[in-house]
């Protein structure tokens, strides 16, 4: 391992697992949460994104500097892996858009259970889930799958966390929307 594919390592494990403790703080302690944040001009999203980012910008530097390091069968590289990277990215950009960049920073707006939301209550944090397998496919590098699987985890957590907020915000209305549509599928 060179010392840019170390750093890239420690900086992508690093930002997950404090997203992961942040969540984890959230879900065990709701009424002094993290995410989302408690105030809506919070430095917290921002915190929130740039370590977002750092764990996918890891998962895309390290599988460029680390690429084919495993043995991956080809198929499964090149058509499951860019499949799940775009169809992750259009679910999530068409599911931004839908609610809004206020609300997918974690702000209080309309509550939007129409579109991708009609299917999955959280579409935006399993297409980031599929992106990041994705990368962890296309890239076939051992490296990146820790970084991976943990970036998978704290968005596995993100809902978890969020779902006491949202139903403190649109109570029934929320309650409603959970008994109709499934959390991720």
């Amino acid at each position: 391992m060179t010392i840019a594919q170390g750093i890239l390592v420690v900086v992508g494990l690093l930002s997950g697992l404090v997203l992961i403790g942040a969540l984890l703080w959230s879900i065990a302690r709701p009424s002094k949460r993290i995410w989302p944040p408690n105030r809506e001009h919070s430095v917290i999203p921002n915190i929130a994104w740039g370590l977002t980012l750092a764990v996918f910008g890891a998962v895309i530097g390290l599988g460029i500097l680390d690429w084919k390091s495993a043995s991956m069968a080809n198929p499964l590289r090149w058509a499951v892996g860019p499949f799940l990277i775009a169809t992750g990215n259009l679910i999530v950009w068409w599911g931004a858009f839908s609610i809004g960049l206020k609300a997918t920073s974690g702000a209080k707006d309309e509550l939007i259970t129409s579109g991708l939301y009609r299917f999955s209550r959280h579409p935006q944090y399993l297409a980031d889930m599929a992106i990041l397998i994705g990368f962890g496919l296309l890239f076939a590098s051992s490296w990146v799958w820790p970084i991976v699987i943990v970036g998978v985890a704290a968005l596995t957590f993100a809902p978890l966390a969020e779902e006491p907020w949202l139903h403190e915000q649109y109570g029934s209305k929320y309650r409603d929307y959970c008994a109709e549509t499934r959390r991720y599928l």
